[in-house]
Parts: structure tokens; sequence; C-alpha cells
């Protein structure tokens, strides 16, 4: 039997690959005459045809070599058809366009938003993101904008969401999941984020309660889609910032299509607008690409590579920081000797195949690979003096500390390396019967970690070396220390760490009506066990479960509202720096993280000023147990490693978004969060991230009499973070909050080319897209910090908080360009 099975086999798929060959693929999405996807538009040729999904994406198969005529017809618009003579195995891609017909219903279709509105998923436009002005560009500075996400440092791209922290957001690109680097303690050290805002198509983001598909984290998902190209095009942006580029392309029978960007960065032009004096030499670039080969109209493969090369040296000189009341003035003054040294190389590469094996039935396979190198290497001396500051008006000395309250020195030290590689193996599946949607997924993933932690801190004050604070005060100096002379400060520590994870997942999705109404309804699972082992390392397994479900009910009212019920068991299973104390020794026993999630939301959409607008609105409660503690220093979590805390997070977030200029979209956001965290059962206290008010606001504009001249506006206010206390300190006698963090950041561009606006000759003619602006960073020059340094009066024996500053107004000047 086995003789037959092999010859039948071949047989069978040579016949399927001949079948193949005589036919060719028509697909794309159909838009509205507002760009946006028409779901159930029917496509057809004879008596062939199919229906656009949700999200207006259609797949149409017809016969090569001979004209065929495909018609695409939709209630309420006007009928478009089109005749193709295709090649064999040619892939074409058709994004039209259909009118309303006015002499038939003049009535507002659903379009494919509706999918996302059920998710409970915001949807941001790429071409926003592109053009919004920030400090750090990209998709994580629009995140910033909606309710419910932070961020006080306008270098970094990491961000909080509804209480959480910077290690529970999953990413995602093209279903693949993105990491980040282990080590990185600044957002001036950052540089570029995983995510290409030039090559992005779609852009998709939940702030909680989402589904049982997405993984193991406790907080968001960011599902980013990268564009496969249906022509030749390049695009550029330069800036005093750094430079961009990426090109794009297709074959003639539409089978290959990739797009490569790279990009450079410097932040030398905010850095050295600091208090801080340096010698500042970073380095930022990354190079992405994402490759597609259609062998057949069933099967597809792409690639996805990324190479990422980033290095930090910092060398400071001096710093002045002016600090306390009118009548009290006091300046900090310090002078550095030494630098810093940082490396963070990551290459990531992933395989992702797609085979239609029916109409009812899509089968995914997808295989990455992720090394980062990581090296931390400083040396750095700062000698300070604390004293009075000259305010006589006219003195030639104003401003300058003319009497010393306090001398002392700092010595820090670290030379810390890491290498990790991470693995990735994926099978998911998408099965639909009749009314109802099955997906699953099984995923095994190895993690090998080498750390290497050597870090010390040793404080001067007046002559004399603090001991740490974990040593018993003495009676000086009537009694004499006799305790030995150690760094106020010291890690030492080498790990070799394993981590082999299986984790899947599955779920139904069904949509039904309930009388009138409409109903849409969502169930599912996750299962993750792991085992951590390694170098003098006690081998651990653990398994947790995850229950999820999702309501959604669009009542049968002329207003368009929506209401959506969500929530379910989320387990965050550590990562290896969370099983990583700060001590910095490996403790494998550490649990899952475990929150249960409650999301109520409702969706109005609405027309104010005879314009689209839509206002989201979710109240949302989490109650966590097996806690793992961490300290927030500036972007660097210190995890305690101990599940010895529960927490609770509650609050509103609120978003209106629409045209409030015609053609353009801008939104407003208020956030009401509360959080608090119970250590070992000593009470409550607000968590790290407690950002108990936000506001936000993103607003487009252009000038009436001259529409090519455009301004775009990005407005933040934060309430101030628990965060004015030193790493060590005991979190319980300090509850001391950083000041607010206000920001405005403004964009101003002139359009010279567009679509609207093509030369037929001259230097303009190649440009599709030429623009020239001018942005203003900080507008209004506020003082914003992100951690305090705390420096002690030997006279006073008062210990002062002394603000370590973020950048200043800054003003930069952007070109941009498509070909």
């Amino acid at each position: 039997m086995k003789t037959i099975k092999l010859p039948l086999t071949l047989l069978f798929i040579f016949f399927a690959t001949v079948v193949f060959a005589q036919k060719a693929t028509i697909r794309g999405v159909i838009l509205d005459e507002n760009n946006m996807p028409l779901s159930g538009v029917n496509v057809t040729y004879e008596d062939n045809g199919t229906i656009s999904d949700f999200n207006g994406y259609y797949l149409l198969e017809i016969p090569s070599d001979q004209e065929v005529v495909v018609t695409f017809s939709h209630v309420g618009h006007k009928n478009a058809t089109l005749r193709f003579n295709l090649s064999p195995n040619e892939d074409y891609e058709l994004n039209p366009v259909l009118k309303i017909d006015v002499e038939q219903i003049p009535e507002v279709v659903i379009s494919g938003r509706e999918n996302k509105r059920v998710k409970g998923v915001t949807t941001i436009s790429p071409e926003v993101i592109r053009k919004m002005v920030g400090a750090n560009a990209g998709v994580e500075n629009l995140l910033k904008s909606l309710p419910g996400v932070s961020g006080n440092d306008e270098l970094s791209t990491q961000y909080a969401v509804r209480g959480g922290n910077y290690d529970e957001n999953l990413v995602y690109v093209n279903e693949i999941e993105v990491y980040r680097p282990f080590l990185i303690r600044s957002g001036q050290q950052e540089g570029l984020s995983f995510v290409n805002s030039e090559l992005t198509s779609n852009v998709d983001f939940s702030a909680g309660g989402f589904q049982a598909k997405y993984g193991d984290k406790l907080s968001s998902v960011l599902d980013i889609t990268y564009r496969r190209p249906v022509d030749f095009g390049a695009s550029v942006d330069l800036s005093l910032l750094g430079a961009s580029g990426s090109v794009e392309g297709i074959s003639k029978n539409g089978r290959l299509s990739g797009i490569l960007g790279i990009r450079y960065r410097d932040n030398s032009l905010f850095v050295d607008a600091k208090q801080t004096e340096t010698n500042y030499r970073p380095k930022f670039a990354d190079a992405q690409t994402y490759l597609t080969y259609k062998f057949t109209n069933k099967f597809e493969l792409s690639f996805l590579g990324n190479v990422s090369i980033n290095e930090y040296n910092y060398r400071p000189l001096t710093r002045q920081t002016n600090f306390g009341t009118i009548t009290d003035p006091i300046a900090l003054l310090v002078f550095y000797e030494g630098r810093e040294e940082d490396r963070y190389n990551t290459y990531f590469g992933a395989l992702k195949s797609t085979w239609v094996v029916s109409d009812n039935y899509t089968a995914k396979f997808i295989g990455s690979l992720y090394q980062t190198t990581e090296q931390e290497y400083y040396d750095i001396l700062a000698e300070y003096r604390l004293g009075e500051v000259n305010t006589e008006i006219g003195s030639e000395d104003l401003g300058e500390v003319e009497f010393t309250r306090g001398i002392g020195g700092q010595l820090t030290h670290a030379r810390n390396d890491l290498d990790a590689l991470i693995l990735n193996v994926e099978h998911k599946g998408n099965l639909s019967l009749e009314e109802n949607n099955i997906e699953y997924g099984i995923k095994y993933t190895r993690e090998d970690i080498r750390d290497r932690v050597q870090e010390y801190e040793i404080i001067d004050s007046a002559g004399f070396s603090i001991r740490p604070p974990i040593f018993p005060p003495n009676n000086q100096p009537y009694e004499p220390d006799i305790s030995p002379i150690v760094p106020y400060t010291n890690v030492r520590a080498q790990n070799d760490t394993q981590i082999d994870r299986i984790s899947g997942y599955a779920q139904w999705s069904r949509k039904t009506n309930l009388g009138n109404s409409e109903l849409w309804l969502n169930a599912g699972v996750r299962a993750h066990n792991w085992t951590v082992s390694g170098k003098n390392i006690t081998s651990t397994t653990q398994t947790v479960f995850s229950p999820r479900a999702q309501v959604a009910l669009k009542p049968d009212w002329e207003m368009d509202m929506l209401f959506r019920l969500s929530g379910g068991a989320y387990h965050q299973p550590p990562f290896y720096r969370e099983l990583r104390d700060s001590s910095g020794t490996v403790r494998p026993g550490v649990k899952a993280q475990k929150s249960i999630h409650i999301v109520f939301g409702n969706d109005y959409s609405f027309k104010m000023w005879d314009r689209a607008f839509r206002l989201n609105s979710e109240i949302y409660y989490k109650h966590m147990t097996d806690v793992n503690p961490y300290t927030l220093e500036n972007v660097r979590i210190r995890y305690r490693a101990t599940n010895n805390a529960v927490a609770y997070a509650y609050g509103l977030d609120l978003r209106l978004a629409g045209e409030f200029v015609p053609g353009t979209e801008s939104w407003l956001s208020f956030g009401y969060l509360k959080t608090e965290e119970n250590i070992d059962d000593r009470g409550y206290i607000f968590r790290p991230t407690d950002q108990r008010l936000k506001f936000g606001m993103l607003f487009q504009d252009y000038v009436k009499v001259i529409p090519s001249l455009k301004m775009y506006l990005n407005l933040t206010y934060n309430t101030g973070l628990p965060g004015g206390s030193p790493s060590y300190a005991d979190p319980y006698k300090y509850q001391v909050r950083l000041p607010d963090y206000k920001r405005a950041d403004l964009g101003v561009s002139y359009v010279i080319v567009d679509d609207t606006k093509l030369r037929d000759s001259g230097w303009l003619k190649p440009f599709k897209e030429f623009t020239v602006g001018a942005e203003i960073f900080n507008i209004f020059d506020v003082q914003n910090s992100i951690t305090n340094t705390f420096v002690r009066d030997v006279y006073t024996k008062v210990q002062y908080a002394i603000p370590n500053y973020l950048t200043p107004r800054v003003f930069n000047v952007r070109l941009t360009a498509k070909f």
C-alpha cells in the first residue's frame, strides 16, 4: 500500500499544479467614495463569482489566456464592469471604487469597519502616522494620543496601557510577534522602533479585552500589516533627525512582490539641547524587507526580515540644574569624567506560508528567528556642588553658585552583556462553517539567553563613602564604624537560561440576529506551558489556561450605536527579564501574572456639521493576582521576581474622532485610571504606572485659501507618575509623584506636488508627492522630568530630589517625497 500511495500523491500534486496553471487571480479591496471598504459586493463573471468580506477584500479566480468580463455589483452603488485577459498564474491586484447610484437606494451601507468595532479594535490610518509630528514619530507616537495609553518620555517608543508596564504589550507584524532589546535603560538609547511606518498598510490597536487568538500578555495588542506593492514606487524622508527611504515593486506576472525600507536616526538634536553638555555620537539604523511569492493561486510564501544596529556613545561634560523656590534658589553643578558605550544589534527573520486549502479553510505556517546581542559599558565619575544661587539683578555672577552647601561624588560602573536567541514555530488555521468561524493555533518557542551583569555605584558625600541602605546605622562619631567599605549598590551575576514554551488557542465566532438587532459572539481559550532550565537552575514547569469571550450588539435603532462586553482571564508567563531579580539571580519558579479583565464599551457613530464622527467609550476593571512587583526608572524595569503582590486597575476611556476640519481626521482623548498594588499584605499603594488623568489631542488643519499649506498638532497632558523615589528605596516610604507631563508638538508643511498637483514637465515631473515643512517640538518649552537625582545637604541634612529633565523646545525641518 505504501508503494502505491507515493505515486498517487505525486500524481495528485501534478494534476493540481496543472489545474492551477490554467487559472489567474484578481484580488484587492473594494472601496466606496469615502475610501472605506465595502462588504457584500458581488464580483462575478458568467455563472461564477465571489463576495467581498467584512474588510472589503475579495479574491476571484478566472480562466487565463482569454477575455473575461467581470462585474462588481452592490446594492445602492453603480455597477462596475471590466474586461481582463491574464496570463496563467498571474496575480492581478485591483482596488475598485464604487460610486453611489442616486437613482437606486440612497442609503449608507455598513462598511468593513464594523468588524473592527465588534472586536473593540481601534484602526489608525497609516497616512496619519506618517504625517503626524512627534519627537519620535511613528506608530507609538500616535498610540500615546489614545485614551488609556501613556508615555512620559518623548524619545522612547515604549508605552503603558491601562496601568500595565512596557513589558505587557504585544506587537505583531503580519501576524508575526516581534521583540525589542532587553538592556535599554533610557529613552534616548532606543533609537528606532521595530515598526517602519513607511511600510505599513494597516494599524489595529486593542487596549484590553482582546480575543484568545492573541498572545499571553496582560495589557494590549498592536497588530501591524505591511503592504503588498501593486506597482513600482519609492519614497524618501529627510530631516535634521535622520533619514528614511523605501522602494517597492512587483513582477510582471504579479507573483513576486517586495518592499524594502532603510532608516537612520540621530537624537543629538535633542540631547544637545538638554541641560547636560555632552559629546554625543549615536548611530541608529535599520533595514527591513517584506517579500511575497505566490506559487499558485492557493499557496504563497512571504518573508519578513530586519537588521538593526544601534550604537550609543555618550560622554557627559557638565550639568547645571536650578531648582528650589524664588526665595531660596538652589543649583546643582555636576562635572563629569568618563563615558558610556552601548550597543544593541538585533537580527530578525520570519517565513510565513499561506495555503488556501478550500473556500472554507485556510492554513498558515510561521517560523521566525530573533537574535539580539547587547552591550552596556560605562564608567562615569560625577563630582557635584550643591549651593545657593546669586539672584542679585545686575550682578556679573547672576545665576551662578556663590555658596556651597554640599559637595560629593558618584562613580557608576557597568559591564553588562546579553546574547539572546528566540525561535518560534507556529501553525494557524481558519475554518468557516456556514455562519460559524473557527480559528485555532499552536506554537512552540525556544528562548536561549546568556547574560552577564556587573554593575556598581559608589556614592561619596563630603569625603565620606556612603554605605548601602541595607546596613544598620551606627552611632557616629561616638562609635567607630568597623563594617567593610563596599559600593552603595553592587550587582554581579552570570546566567545561562533556556525557556521552552508550548502555547495554543482555539476560538469560535458567529454573527447572528437577536430580533431585528445584530449580534456577534466570540469565545475562546488559550493554554500555555513553559519550562525554565539552565546552568545552576532547577528545571521548573508550569501551565496556565486563559478563557476569553466577547459579545457585541447593534440594536435596530435609528442611531448607529454598538454595545460591546468582553473579558476573561489573561495570564502573562514570565519572560527572561521577569525571572531575574534585583540581584541578577534567575528565579525559575516565578509564576505567571494573572488578570481578570472586564471591558464594557459603546461606539456611537453620528453626523455633526454634515460630517462623520464617532464617539468611543469604554469602562474597564482589572483584578490582578500573582503580581511581580517592579521599579521603573526611565524605561528600565527591574522586577523583584517574587509574585508577592495583588493589584487592581479601573478606569474610563473616551475618544471623539472625526472630521473636525473637512477632509482630515482628528481626535480628542480623555482617560481616567486608578491602579494600586498590595505588596506582602502591607496595604495598597500606587503602582509605578498609576497615571491618574490623561488628555490627548491630535488635530489636522489647512489654510482654506491655500489648501496646500497644512498644519499638524499633537497635544498631550498626563498627570505625574509615582516615580520620585530612588530605585533602591522602599516604595512604602516614598509615595512621591513626578510633575505633570505637558507637551505640544507642531508641524507645518507645504505640499508642492500631490495627486491633485502633478507636474507634466520640469524637475518635479517624476514626483507623485513632494512636501517641505518645519516642526517645533515642545512648543511651550515645558520642563518635563522623567526621574529624580537625590542629593543630601550636609549642613541641613535635607535630601533634595533634583529633576532629570526631558527635551526642551527644539526646531526641525523636514522634506518628504514619493516617486
